[in-house]
């Protein structure tokens, strides 16, 4: 990875960063193993029972062969599905799972849990999104509202999950969640013929680990990242060469936001795989979701629509086609209203 120029430490010895001050954090990590391109594989022969190809839009507007790869049309309004249906196929029936959440990857686990039997309980912070936070109550699924962020809210459902014995499914630091994740790159490479670029939103870094992952031994494919201003803990983690905590502050891309759990596995996955890391601003991601609105006639959350926001704002450089990874549209109709 190419470190951000002007990096610096403060007059308190935190490293300073373009976008960001980086904290030094260390709790003890969770041990998680990391998938391989078999296990992407695999979670492709169990998810598709469940789950149909998503499909691919052309984007002339974003440059002469750009693609949409768009993840809105799955059941649950986002990719988060794939993960959720890799890791909860494996376990036995009447299993309770627990998760925390921003909403998409807590719908996803609820869907997956109402498909295969098990029982589920989500943890999301008191200001998620309420477009998400209904869509999991119509979901029927034991919901739980906890702290004022992601982080707080993810470090309750690890508690539950310790206390009560329950299996916990992270959004991104679990192995076959990531793998779920990676049968999107499994599928592009069905559908697009290298050289080709694949431009992919970045929270935890399950879902650009397990696109990487699976498109690596591919000549002629490379995967970019794309992080939030207002949350960039992977691009400042690279940067320092360790797993490091930023400020989070609010942002349109909620799904995006909050740091990284301490030992992440896609911390390693995402240094190995990934091309780059960029990051974008919040007025460039709400360009981006009115862009799609405009140009496509799509609905999409922040966090899904920061890939479009990177090639608007010419973030990316692609080899061969760019495609964009379009993840979600679990956006607040009000928000929506206001961005339009």
């Amino acid at each position: 990875m190419r470190p951000a120029k002007g990096a610096k430490r403060n007059e308190k010895g935190a490293r300073m960063t373009s976008t960001t001050t980086v904290l030094d954090t260390d709790p003890a990590p969770r041990s998680v193993a990391a998938p391989s391109r078999a296990d992407v594989h695999e979670a492709w022969r169990r998810i598709f029972r469940h789950l149909g190809p998503s499909p691919l839009v052309p984007s002339p507007q974003l440059g002469l062969g750009t693609l949409l790869k768009v993840e809105t049309l799955q059941p649950t309004g986002s990719f988060k599905v794939r993960g959720a249906l890799s890791a909860l196929t494996l376990l036995p029936p009447d299993t309770e799972v627990v998760c925390a959440s921003a909403g998409n990857h807590g719908l996803g686990v609820a869907h997956a849990a109402s498909l295969l039997g098990l029982r589920a309980r989500v943890v999301c912070p008191l200001r998620a999104s309420p477009a998400k936070i209904e869509a999991l109550r119509r979901l029927r699924a034991s919901l739980v509202l906890h702290g004022e962020t992601y982080d707080e809210a993810e470090e309750h459902a690890l508690e539950l999950a310790r206390r009560e014995g329950s299996r916990y499914v992270s959004p991104y630091n679990d192995t076959q969640v990531i793998a779920g994740q990676g049968t999107l790159g499994l599928e592009l490479l069905r559908q697009v013929r290298p050289p080709f670029t694949v431009v992919c939103p970045i929270g935890g870094g399950g879902l650009a680990a397990g696109v990487a992952l699976a498109v690596s031994a591919v000549p002629g494919v490379r995967v970019v990242g794309v992080e939030c201003e207002a949350s960039a803990a992977m691009r400042a983690s690279l940067d320092a060469g360790r797993i490091v905590s930023v400020p989070v502050r609010a942002t349109l891309a909620d799904g995006l936001g909050g740091n990284l759990e301490p030992g992440t596995v896609t911390f390693a996955l995402c240094q190995r795989y990934l091309a780059d890391v960029a990051v974008v601003a919040e007025e460039e991601i709400e360009e981006a979701v009115r862009f799609l609105v405009r140009a496509h006639g799509l609905v999409v959350e922040g966090a899904g629509a920061v890939a479009v926001a990177a090639l608007l704002a010419g973030r990316v450089q692609s080899e061969g086609k760019a495609v964009a990874l379009v993840t979600g549209r679990n956006i607040d109709l009000r928000a929506l209203a206001r961005l339009l």
